[in-house]
């Protein structure tokens, strides 16, 4: 199997890049050598010079279209020849609101971002990191995932399949050069909170025994040892990033 030298010779694509998570784990990607491909769907609000590195690209990507999703990622290696990490952090929060009260479509919208979203990155990228024999993907889920978060049913479901799905994944390709983990962080001050109601929000702190929310600056630090050559004997875990909430 052939494994980079340098990381400084890597490509990364993350998605949902533009902001928030995705955009503080490429810039510690960017931070650390490697060539950064964003995906999002709006670019509005990044700048460079702000970001402090400049994508080799800026595609715009919605990840729940398989089309769009191929045609991207073939633009993309194209550009760069190889692709070595990928990170699947683009997603939504979703309605917050009781199961019964839950409108099937936002159900669906959901589950065919922050899950099938997932799926088709993966199968886009996972042939030509097998053919090198050489990738890393770090998929974001979330405790939710794990414990559930009542009101907010969509993406707790979302977020478990996406851990269920890397552990599966993970064996398919264990013995590839293709190591596949998750990280289940718990919230974070981002833009996402802009989808919650303040007592959803309340009580998902409460849930916290450290009684603070994530930095995005950790979760990225802890994304980047998983995306590394570093880590060459940890596959299909999640790693949480919960402030003591998880208890497994």
């Amino acid at each position: 199997m052939t494994t980079p030298v340098n990381p400084k010779t890597e490509t990364a694509i993350v998605t949902g890049g533009a902001r928030g998570i995705g955009l503080a784990i490429a810039q510690r990607l960017a931070s650390e050598g490697r060539r950064i491909v964003l995906w999002d769907i709006d670019f509005s609000g990044f700048d460079s010079t702000e970001a402090g590195f400049e994508p080799l690209l800026k595609q715009k990507v919605n990840v729940a279209d398989r089309e769009s999703v191929n045609t991207a990622f073939a633009e993309a290696l194209a550009a760069a020849t190889r692709v070595e990490i990928l990170v699947n952090n683009a997603g939504i929060n979703g309605l917050v609101a009781p199961t019964w009260d839950y409108p099937a479509d936002e159900w669906q919208r959901v589950l065919d971002i922050d899950l099938t979203g997932v799926f088709n990155c993966c199968h886009a990228a996972i042939p030509q990191m097998r053919e090198n024999g050489y990738g890393r993907i770090v998929n974001i889920a979330s405790i939710a995932g794990k414990e559930g978060n009542p009101n907010n049913s969509a993406y707790a479901a979302a977020k478990g399949g996406v851990i269920a799905y890397t552990k599966a994944i993970s064996k398919e390709l264990a013995q590839s050069g293709v190591l596949v983990n998750c990280v289940a962080p718990t919230m974070a001050q981002t833009a996402l909170q802009q989808q919650m109601t303040p007592e959803f929000i309340a009580s998902i702190k409460a849930r916290i025994p450290m009684g603070r929310f994530v930095e995005v600056e950790e979760i990225a630090a802890m994304v980047a040892w998983i995306a590394s050559p570093a880590c060459s004997f940890t596959t299909g875990f999640t790693f949480d990033l919960s402030g003591g909430r998880a208890t497994y």
